[in-house]
């Protein structure tokens, strides 16, 4: 966990919220903003295609619902290694 500069040991956690607790929601929220960033500078550096939905109106790189998040992007492996490498440096945050 990193506070500020200081990043502290790993360690277990031994407890989590509970189904239905009402802070849910914003912890969601909190974290997938890190992720939305990560993604939406890919796409700004051109790392990333958008996937383009129904006639062509609205093109989208990932959607973020309730606790889910879907990644759009063109089935090639560089895209799919630039997916990779954005949830590795996700799950360093």
């Amino acid at each position: 966990m990193g506070i500020n500069d200081y990043v502290s040991d790993c360690f277990i956690p031994s407890r989590g919220l509970r189904q239905g607790d009402p802070l849910s929601p914003y912890l969601f929220l909190f974290c997938a903003e890190g992720l939305s960033t990560l993604l939406n500078e890919a796409k700004r550096k051109m790392m990333m295609r958008r996937a383009l939905i129904g006639r062509g109106k609205l093109a989208v790189t990932h959607i973020l619902f309730a606790d889910d998040c879907i990644i759009f992007g063109d089935a090639s492996s560089e895209e799919a290694n630039t997916v990779k490498k954005i949830l590795v440096e996700y799950g360093l945050m």
